[in-house]
């Protein structure tokens, strides 16, 4: 093989061009690094905390020691809301409360009331469809209790119920007729089985 003879100066421009090369070649390579910012590793399933389960809002009322709302968790039933109210009042009919029934979010719970005597406002659910044991009190009934009413559903009752938390409790009979789909026959249908 020839042996090569390179001059000092051709030596010098060759180091020269290969030291350009390798500061270019570097500087593309870094750049590289910074324009495309490694990839981050997601954690792993057990060291992310999972998120709280929302919890429920319920209207407790009625015949409880301290009506309002209350923030419960999901799963909750309807005798969870009545002890977190403080518990029912000795005039409370909780014979007419599913105690057992789970909540829904936004959902109101009444607690009935029982009239001098000792016989409940409303008779509960299960009654047979026969009537109440005393007239329904249009301020304190369940959902319930006002869908076993003559002509009333389940879109009526809850017409009644949204209507009594908008304006507060029933001050007469007559304000039913402020609710859609109760009319003047319907009225006095009404009339003697329910109460304000």
């Amino acid at each position: 093989m020839p042996a090569l003879s390179l001059s000092r100066r051709q030596a010098l421009v060759v180091a020269g061009a290969l030291a350009l090369v390798l500061v270019v070649a570097g500087k593309l390579l870094a750049g590289t690094g910074s324009a495309h910012p490694a990839k981050a590793f997601p954690l792993p399933a057990a060291a992310v905390p999972p998120a709280p389960p929302p919890r429920l809002v319920i209207d407790v009322a009625g015949a409880v020691r301290r009506p309002g709302l209350y923030r419960l968790p999901q799963g909750s039933r309807i005798a969870d809301a009545v002890a977190r109210a403080g518990g029912a009042t000795a005039k409370a009919a909780l014979d007419n409360v599913n105690l057992a029934a789970p909540l829904a979010d936004g959902e109101q719970v009444v607690v009935p009331l029982r009239v001098p005597g000792g016989a409940a406002v409303a008779a509960g659910p299960g009654g047979g469809g026969g009537p109440a044991a005393g007239p329904v009190s249009l301020s304190t009934a369940t959902a319930e209790q006002l869908d076993a009413l003559p002509g009333i559903g389940p879109v009526t009752a809850q017409k009644i119920i949204d209507y009594r938390t908008q304006h507060g409790a029933f001050q007469s009979v007559d304000e039913l007729d402020a609710i859609s789909g109760i009319g003047p026959a319907k009225l006095d249908q009404l009339k003697g089985l329910v109460v304000p």
